[in-house]
């Protein structure tokens, strides 16, 4: 009987499928070129991983090259730079996102309260912006108020006042906080549209509850807003924690002109990995580096929601 009843119901379902299919075509060919550009950019790359365990030959190919094993690994935990890349990498990164999520929410609720719909499109567009603007170009406006004789620093803020000017790409002890600015500046657009598209989604009787009870602002800040944000904020630190091994390349290449002198504060993990490539042309140990940061991110990540599971499973990314 059970045999009878599954053969009577693999046409209905046959059918079902082929109208599911119908239905959804369009879609499914608009995707494709998504998949394909996936598949292109990120999987078949991932072929290369293997070059990270040999001795890569030019002349050999890689299937050629002779295997190395942990050796591409050992360079980076056996340089003189070691202790002062990973702190500053990590470092960097830790302060990025503190105070990148703090700056980032301030905004989005300042622009939650504006009233007027063209002042509100307006400001979302301006602290897009630096978002939007290529590295190189933020690189030489950091130029162009930093440069020891043309800068505006210099020129027009500090001798004015009577003080020597400051040879800023000579004293390594100012570009923590100069990389700070620049990092928060570029990148608090981004995430305060993300933070404030969370926010206008919130139902407003809460507000308008908190208003007739006698809330002051910050109240409703602090027991409203901010718990109804804590998920997105718990998603996206997790996200961020992925990449506290990786550094942005351009931030600490380009914007301090590769300066010799600067390198104890502004050396990284991929910085440190660019240059040796360009000294010793060494294919292997770069793609170490970059397998090893993935795999660091990713223990990182799961580590990181294990807890946030624990402690409240809603809020977990998985």
């Amino acid at each position: 009987m059970q045999k009878t009843k599954n053969v009577q119901k693999n046409p209905r379902t046959r059918k079902q499928t082929v109208k599911r299919l119908r239905k959804y075509m369009p879609l499914y060919l608009m995707s494709i070129p998504g998949f394909i550009y996936l598949i292109i950019n990120n999987y078949l790359p991932m072929g290369g991983l293997i070059l990270a365990f040999k001795k890569y030959s030019f002349a050999k190919g890689i299937i050629d090259s002779p295997w190395n094993g942990f050796q591409n690994f050992t360079f980076l935990f056996g340089s003189k730079w070691a202790k002062i890349m990973f702190r500053n990498t990590i470092c960097y990164n830790i302060v990025f996102l503190l105070l990148g999520t703090i700056f980032a929410i301030f905004v989005a609720i300042l622009l939650s309260v504006i009233g007027n719909k063209f002042a509100k499109q307006t400001y979302q567009t301006l602290i897009l912006i630096p978002h939007l603007v290529s590295t190189v170009l933020i690189g030489y406006l950091v130029f162009a108020f930093l440069s020891e004789k043309n800068g505006f620093i210099n020129n027009g803020i500090l001798a004015p006042l009577g003080i020597k000017p400051v040879s800023w790409y000579i004293e390594a002890g100012y570009w923590p906080v100069i990389l700070t600015i620049v990092q928060l500046w570029r990148s608090f657009g981004f995430q305060s549209i993300v933070y404030f598209a969370t926010i206008i989604g919130f139902d407003k009787a809460y507000y308008e509850a908190a208003v007739m009870d006698g809330a002051s602002v910050w109240q409703q800040i602090s027991r409203i807003t901010l718990p109804l944000l804590k998920p997105t904020i718990i998603i996206l630190t997790i996200m961020a924690l992925g990449r506290m091994f990786a550094s942005d390349f351009g931030l600490f290449y380009q914007v301090p002109q590769n300066s010799g002198m600067l390198y104890s504060t502004t050396t990284t993990i991929d910085t440190f990995v660019y240059r040796t490539l360009m000294l010793d042309h060494d294919v292997g140990r770069s793609l170490a580096a970059g397998f090893l940061q993935s795999i660091l991110g990713f223990i990182v990540v799961m580590i990181t929601n294990a807890i946030v599971r624990k402690v409240d499973n809603e809020s977990a990314l998985f």
